[in-house]
């Protein structure tokens, strides 16, 4: 049993690298089997269909976009809004562009892009609300700071580290303000 999910794990990262490189037109069994090298069984062995791997396809972006990121960010020290700042406006996701760009295409991705949008204001309102914006203006700025973050990502241009800097200390200043 672990093993097999740790194969569908492989699959759904190859799927990942594929949509980031490709795009979703490139989610088919065959091509993904073939940069595996592994049978287009393996797939089925996996996978009920494309769908089901749709679905551990978009469940992994949401872990590797979300879950993970929450958890480094909150796992040590203090200032965790910085270190989500620092980390997410690094550098541009090419992946985040490819899987918003399916969704507007595949309703099932569009849940998943909204059902992240959404853990991530609550994410960051909660951030807010502990360095003591008012709940009800944290709300708002976290939206404002996850349009930022998706501004950067759709943008697919990095930042100088003064400029990065820059973006980032604004950005905390206008969250304490109440």
């Amino acid at each position: 049993m672990e093993q097999d999910r740790k194969n569908r794990t492989v699959w759904t990262d190859q799927g990942l690298r594929t949509l980031e490189s490709h795009g979703h037109v490139a989610l088919k069994a065959q091509p993904l089997a073939k940069a595996l090298n592994v049978s287009r069984g393996s797939f089925y062995w996996h996978f009920a269909d494309i769908g089901d791997f749709h679905s551990a396809l978009l469940l992994r972006w949401r872990e590797r976009m979300f879950e993970r990121i929450v958890e480094a960010v909150t796992r040590t020290g203090d200032d965790p809004l910085r270190r989500l700042l620092e980390r997410v406006l690094s550098e541009p996701s090419r992946l985040e562009i490819a899987v918003r760009s399916w969704a507007l295409v595949n309703p099932q991705a569009a849940i998943m892009v909204d059902d992240v949008d959404q853990r991530r204001v609550e994410f960051i309102k909660d951030l807010l609300c502990n360095m003591g914006c008012p709940p009800e203006l944290a709300r708002t700025r976290a939206q404002l700071f996850n349009w930022a973050y998706l501004g950067f990502a759709l943008g697919n241009r990095g930042l100088d580290a003064i400029d990065r800097q820059n973006i980032i200390d604004d950005l905390l200043n206008f969250g304490k303000m109440t």
